[in-house]
């Protein structure tokens, strides 16, 4: 692709495109790192402080920089095509976008896919090798389901979906628009739902749904249960790590971010724009405020306030668990002077 064309089609995106310099409009192929780009790729620049050794020998044939630093004047060459846009890295996200999407699958079902009865497939829909897809199944157009991929009965797949090799979707799951289900992620998996009695555990059957609303993306390997009754809902925009669980009947509000090994008790309510790092763990039926944010391990046992920030397990505001940690390495010494003080006694 022509970079003129690259830049006509930023100017239409998020990134707010404030200036270009086009140097005999180079063809570009790819995107790359300022370290590792060749003639015919693209890279960015995040800021002014990136590291001026790298960004002066780049051999990039165009480089996105920010507004408001004068580097131009710092490229190695003058031979170097240049956009300066309000945010170098939504545009280089948006550059992979459009690489991305002309790389993408050949249209047609593989001729491998079985498909079973009432099954209604939308327009510009790739179907991979060895693809199951149920009875009265929906497929929204521009959808594509890679190898492996196991779709059950009555389950509604919206438009532009990425369903990644060897994902699960099971029974009455619903997806919205623009989701990504990665490889062996789980949908609509049975709840953990046991009751004990006299003679051992009595299992309760789990017949609500999981329903993803636009914009979601699930990582590899995680899995997102459906309950007894109701649903298990995850809202719009928000973005799933690898290796992730989420129990029966959680809710989830829009726009959170939750890293890997997240794991998530049944019934929780999470509210919108909550992050949660690597390893959260969330008890059962807490609800969490929008716009918390949880740091690595945390264990969260009871309710958190919206905007509230926390740490440690169990869970409490992170300046508290900062103080709290500051004297952990402290211990022996305090308990050295305790025991000399009950000794003095």
């Amino acid at each position: 692709m022509l970079f003129s064309k690259l830049v006509e089609a930023l100017k239409d995106g998020e990134s707010c495109v404030d200036n270009y310099f086009i140097s005999n409009d180079p063809e570009i192929i790819s995107a790359a790192s300022l370290e590792k780009a060749s003639s015919k790729e693209i890279s960015f620049v995040e800021s002014g402080s990136y590291l001026l050794e790298e960004f002066q020998f780049t051999k990039a044939s165009a480089v996105i920089l920010p507004s408001k630093n004068n580097l131009i004047e710092k490229l190695p060459s003058k031979e170097i095509s240049w956009i300066t846009v309000e945010s170098p890295r939504i545009a280089f996200a948006e550059i992979l976008e459009l690489f991305q999407s002309k790389s993408n699958n050949k249209l047609g079902i593989h001729k491998t896919a079985v498909i079973e009865r009432n099954v209604q497939i939308g327009k510009n829909i790739s179907i991979g090798a060895n693809v199951y897809i149920g009875e009265d199944s929906k497929i929204g157009d521009n959808t594509t389901i890679k190898p492996g991929v196991f779709i059950d009965h009555n389950v509604e797949i919206g438009k532009n979906n990425q369903l990644q090799a060897n994902c699960v979707i099971h029974a009455e799951t619903k997806t919205g628009d623009h989701c990504v289900i990665n490889s062996n992620a789980v949908l609509g998996s049975e709840g953990f739902g046991f009751i004990p009695t006299k003679t051992g555990w009595r299992k309760m059957p789990q017949t609500g749904k999981v329903i993803l609303e636009d914009h979601v993306e699930i990582g590899s390997c995680s899995t997102i249960d459906r309950p007894a009754v109701g649903d298990t809902l995850i809202k719009t925009g928000t973005k799933i790590d690898n290796l992730i669980q989420i129990g029966h009947g959680v809710q989830v509000g829009k726009h959170c971010a939750f890293a890997a090994q997240v794991g998530i008790a049944g019934g929780a309510k999470v509210g919108d724009n909550v992050i949660l790092a690597g390893q959260v763990g969330v008890g059962n039926r807490v609800k969490i405020g929008d716009n918390v944010i949880a740091s690595s391990k945390c264990g969260i046992h009871t309710d958190i306030d919206p905007g509230e920030v926390v740490s440690g397990f169990p869970a409490i505001p992170n300046k508290l668990w900062l103080r709290c940690s500051a004297s952990f390495k402290k211990l022996p010494e305090i308990a050295k002077a305790i025991r000399k003080l009950n000794h003095s006694d």
